[in-house]
């Protein structure tokens, strides 16, 4: 499987931090917020991955990450987004990275508490289509969302005024090669994008779209409030990690 990590755009809602720098450099707590989701993958044992990103600061990516080795990779690989044409027109340009492989697509400001290993390993015994993950949130309207019936997801709305269910799709889809032709098959939306939306709902209508909710906390980081969440929530599990490893050493145990 291999991976894509999406780090374009604008950052408008980090104006003006992101007048001078990409948003996905921004730090969270003590990291580059670009660092999370690529651990979040290299945890997950995919270590073929690939970098969107456009933009002013695009060099900087690779001036700062290099060729991987921080994260314990041979080699990392970049694609550059030219203008704004929203998150499925970002994903396109990774298509001859993929090369028909099943993929799982990481938005760059999205952290996770947890892994996606146990999703990974589930989604690879899927024959076909897609796999969304959840997470329940105090704000959905900010988010795609999942609407349900009798407990099975029928559709999933783009920011909705009114959210039909708590629910947010996190930034984090696993899909099959086939991603890449719903994605030419595209319209832009009312915001003049390509909507990672408008993918999921085609991969649902075929019947080849699956969903779990994710464990542990889960936040974007795209906003000044989720932002510091993020920074908040990151040093929060660093303390913990710190204050079990004396009990672990204890018990003659090694810290995970």
């Amino acid at each position: 499987m291999k991976g894509v990590v999406l780090a374009g755009g604008t950052g408008s809602r980090l104006s003006p931090l992101t007048r001078v720098t990409n948003k996905h450099l921004l730090p969270v707590y003590d990291k580059p917020m670009i660092y999370y989701p690529l651990q979040t993958l290299v945890q997950a044992g995919i270590e073929d991955i690939v970098i969107v990103t456009g933009g002013h600061s695009a060099g900087d990516f690779l001036r700062l990450l290099r060729n991987g080795k921080d994260f314990g990779l041979r080699q990392l690989n970049f694609a550059y987004q030219e203008g704004e044409d929203g998150i499925a027109d970002a994903l396109r340009l990774a298509e001859p990275f993929v090369r028909g492989d099943k993929v799982c697509v990481v938005l760059g400001d999205n952290i996770i508490e947890g892994s996606i290993v146990e999703a990974k390993k589930r989604f690879d015994a899927q024959e076909q289509g897609a796999k969304i993950l959840l997470k329940e949130v105090p704000d959905p309207e900010r988010f795609g969302v999942p609407v349900f019936d009798k407990g099975k997801i029928v559709r999933i709305e783009e920011k909705p005024r009114t959210p039909a269910s708590p629910y947010a799709v996190i930034g984090i889809y696993f899909y099959d090669a086939t991603v890449f032709s719903r994605i030419q098959e595209l319209k832009p939306s009312g915001r003049q994008e390509y909507e990672i939306t408008d993918v999921n709902n085609s991969y649902l209508a075929d019947g080849h779209l699956t969903h779990e909710i994710l464990d542990g906390w889960w936040t974007d980081a795209g906003t000044f409030e989720s932002l510091w969440r993020a920074s908040k929530l990151v040093r929060e599990l660093r303390e913990n990690v710190l204050h079990d490893e004396p009990v672990l050493a204890a018990k003659g145990e090694q810290p995970a």
